[in-house]
């Protein structure tokens, strides 16, 4: 008996050691960090199960309580084996780096995704509930109403604000914040100043969508009015949420595909809407025909962000060779005006979206790019990460089995990139944001042909987490440390 014993324990001990986890220890560039999730039993353990053997035990009644308890510590064991954290592990490997996702008013009520959120994220991206339609209610056809507000002394009729949806994510986020103060989620916020998602009417005589446009004295004090309001309501001093946001997008994909300048109100009749589904028409450069509303932007939320609040230009196709030349020259256009509150423009970072293929673009290209743009604002981070599918997926099983492997090479020579830039060749790279959590929910599954990826229309397995809540193998290419 005390043989039988000897060898339950000893195969419980070899089963333990492949079970416990923690975040994977990895030499290499972590094209094999699911195989190597796992750590080791202590030698306690070990030792404890040699002195068992060396004891005599000879009767039928001993033999059964080693057994037991033997059982009890599996038990225990596996209670306690949890997948590693993304927002343990990410820091570790980049300096500091936040790791976010984005989610939406819907997906915050799941309950899985909310779990996702604060089990494995210290940042969040609101993929919609910050932008100017939300905020005006999405009241896109016509102006929700109007009011009296004072800027620079004097008065002005403004369009009604809706923060109560913003409010609802923000409220959910800061009470898990006061309970878990050692677990702090932090909020980007999503965008003030963009061409797409802003209602027509806010451009025109009246809040009229009819009516003509306004001119471009009128349009500065809109918007600077709505970058105060809005910079002010979620984080000025008597903010309930002053605290939770690190940083925001002030001006989102101004540059254009075609060539790399500045979108235009004349490219929606030259560009296929199908071959850019962001849009192209831009009412902001219809009113100011230059890149003055940027400048501006930028003046007023540095005017009136607190100053730790990290401001950002944000773009897709940011790799492109075309689009990248624009981009830095509207990056450099934004530094040679900067100056002090109320005078000058602030910028802190280029946010590059990440919207990548699986064959596109080359590590390279990413590379190359996010030095550019560090040498001009220094800072960048990728903001909206996520990887359409193949061409030839086709959604059977095996092509899913086949889509995963694929996706985990994609991300980890990705991952492996972004760990150079910001560990060996001294480029500030703070932060990545998948935009998503779950592949279910992604933005994707709607927009099967964005930019010349999966055409099909087959659904889309662009982030960590599959239509179950469970990590992919390409999120083990994040849950990973080398030291």
């Amino acid at each position: 008996m005390k043989n039988k014993a000897f060898l339950i324990t000893l195969i419980t001990i070899l089963v333990i050691q492949t079970l416990l986890t923690g975040c994977a220890k990895s030499e290499g560039s972590g094209q094999n960090a699911a195989a190597s999730w796992q750590t080791n039993t202590s030698e306690s353990q070990t030792e404890e199960a040699v002195e068992e053997t060396e004891t005599d035990t000879d009767t039928v009644a001993e033999d059964t309580e080693s057994t037991e308890i033997t059982e009890e510590k599996e038990d225990e064991t596996m209670n306690n084996t949890e997948i590693p954290a993304l927002r343990d592990c990410v820091p570790e490997e980049m300096g500091g780096a936040l790791i976010g996702c984005a989610v939406t008013y819907n997906e915050l009520k799941d309950p899985k995704v909310f779990e996702i959120l604060t089990t494995h994220f210290n940042a969040v991206t609101f993929g919609n509930e910050l932008k100017p339609d939300c905020l005006f209610g999405y009241h896109n056809s016509a102006c929700p109403g109007t009011e009296e507000a004072e800027l620079n002394g004097e008065t002005m009729i403004v369009p009604k604000l809706d923060f109560s949806r913003s409010e609802e994510m923000l409220d959910k986020i800061h009470e898990y914040n006061e309970a878990n103060p050692d677990r702090q989620i932090k909020v980007r916020g999503h965008v003030l100043v963009w061409h797409s998602q802003t209602p027509e009417w806010f451009f025109h005589e009246d809040y009229i969508k009819t009516n003509d446009y306004v001119d471009k004295e009128t349009m500065n004090k809109r918007l600077e009015w709505y970058i105060k309001t809005v910079l002010e309501h979620y984080t000025g001093p008597d903010s309930k949420y002053k605290d939770m946001f690190y940083g925001w997008d002030v001006v989102n994909e101004a540059i254009s595909d075609n060539g790399g300048k500045l979108r235009t109100d004349a490219e929606k009749s030259e560009e296929k809407l199908s071959e850019d589904t962001h849009g192209s028409n831009s009412s902001w450069y219809h009113v100011y025909g230059s890149n003055e509303f940027i400048i501006n932007a930028f003046k007023y939320a540095n005017k009136y962000a607190p100053d730790d609040l990290m401001l950002f230009y944000n773009d897709y196709n940011e790799t492109n060779l075309a689009k990248r030349n624009g981009i830095v020259e509207l990056l450099k256009a934004i530094k040679e005006n900067e100056g002090p509150k109320g005078e000058g423009t602030r910028i802190s970072g280029m946010g590059m979206q990440g919207h990548y293929h699986m064959d596109d673009p080359s590590a390279n290209e990413v590379e190359v790019s996010a030095k550019a743009y560090a040498e001009v604002v220094g800072t960048v981070q990728l903001t909206e990460l996520d990887i359409t599918a193949s061409s030839d997926y086709d959604g059977s099983a095996k092509a899913k089995d086949e889509e995963n492997e694929k996706l985990r090479k994609r991300y980890n020579v990705l991952y492996y990139t972004l760990r150079s830039l910001k560990n060996t060749q001294n480029v500030d790279i703070t932060g990545i944001t998948f935009w998503g959590t779950a592949d279910h929910y992604s933005w994707l599954q709607s927009r099967s042909n964005v930019g010349g990826g999966n055409t099909s229309g087959l659904p889309q397995m662009p982030l960590l987490f599959d239509e179950n809540y469970e990590p992919k193998p390409a999120f083990f290419v994040f849950a990973q440390t080398t030291g």
